[in-house]
């Protein structure tokens, strides 16, 4: 991991975290520290986190280097860690704690502006603040405000992107789908796409993955969804807020998901179905059969656990 280095209070850390903090043992006044995880390990500079799956997190925090460690209700502030003078933060999530640490004060600004090898259709509409990488083609489309679309992204006509909307590199956004109809003599007729995608705000869409426009109306990707690289969203689909998305995974034409719902990898799901609100798809399954709200499904073809 590359080193992330800044200067950063620790006061101004338990401040920004807010309710998020439930106790804070040691003493933090006149505490800073410069990194999180260096790639040469934690030191007395940096700042650490347990993760709330580990089993040994007491013996994790009594060795780690660093001074100043996030941690749950499992974590004693034991003689060992009082000796060392090392302050525990608890918080109820300690990765969502670091995430947000993470994204406040270490993360580098994004960069504004067109990058010169970008190509963008004349009717297109740009938001002053967004950032547009190298070898992007943007067709007749809308991109929003502070959204940042990466190195050799193709947006085509007719899309519509939200505000915060991250387009990691290679992707296509709007092309059309392959539906057809066979004949008799087994000649294909594509059917036609006239629709466009509509992405809402603060979206994320990972490196080569590919959503496609609508047949007669439009593609919509609801706010908050994040898709992760090497993904397929076919012709019409649906995805509602805050649904998750991770790599490799395919929703054939018209496909429904509900807001909260979460597709881990290798997913394969069929047209027209639907995803229920909450509901967990585990990795590898194909899913032929809508699954209700707050399931999880898993399998070939996918079943709810335990049946």
């Amino acid at each position: 991991m590359k080193n992330i280095s800044t200067q950063i209070s620790l006061q101004a850390i338990i401040d920004f975290l807010g309710a998020e903090v439930k106790q804070v043992l040691g003493d933090p006044l006149n505490v800073s520290f410069n990194y999180l995880r260096p790639s040469d390990g934690e030191n007395s500079y940096t700042i650490d986190w347990i993760s709330s799956s580990k089993l040994n997190k007491q013996e994790i925090a009594e060795s780690s280097l660093s001074k100043v460690l996030l941690v749950d209700q499992d974590v004693t502030y034991s003689k060992s860690i009082q000796h060392q003078k090392k302050i525990l933060i608890y918080v109820v999530n300690t990765r969502l704690a670091i995430a947000y640490i993470t994204q406040k004060f270490f993360l580098p600004k994004a960069q504004v502006g067109i990058h010169l090898s970008a190509t963008i259709d004349s009717s297109a509409i740009v938001s002053e603040d967004c950032y547009i990488g190298a070898g992007s083609v943007l067709g007749k489309c809308t991109i929003g405000k502070k959204a940042v679309i990466h190195p050799n992204v193709t947006i085509y006509d007719n899309v519509t992107i939200g505000e915060n909307c991250i387009i990691h590199a290679g992707a296509v956004v709007g092309t059309e789908g392959l539906g057809c109809q066979r004949l008799a003599d087994g000649t294909l007729i594509k059917f036609p796409h006239l629709g466009g995608v509509r992405i809402g705000n603060n979206v994320e869409i990972g490196a080569n993955s590919q959503i496609a426009r609508g047949g007669f109306s439009d593609t919509i990707i609801g706010n908050g969804v994040k898709i992760n690289g090497l993904c397929f969203i076919a012709h019409n689909c649906v995805l509602e807020e805050n649904v998750w998305i991770t790599g490799n995974t395919m929703l054939a034409g018209s496909v429904k998901v509900g807001k909260n719902a979460t597709i881990f990898s290798s997913v394969t799901i069929r047209d027209n179905r639907v995803i229920g609100n909450g509901a967990v798809i585990g990795m590898g399954a194909i899913v032929t059969k809508n699954v209700p709200a707050g399931e999880t499904w898993v399998g070939n073809p996918a079943r709810k656990i335990g049946e």
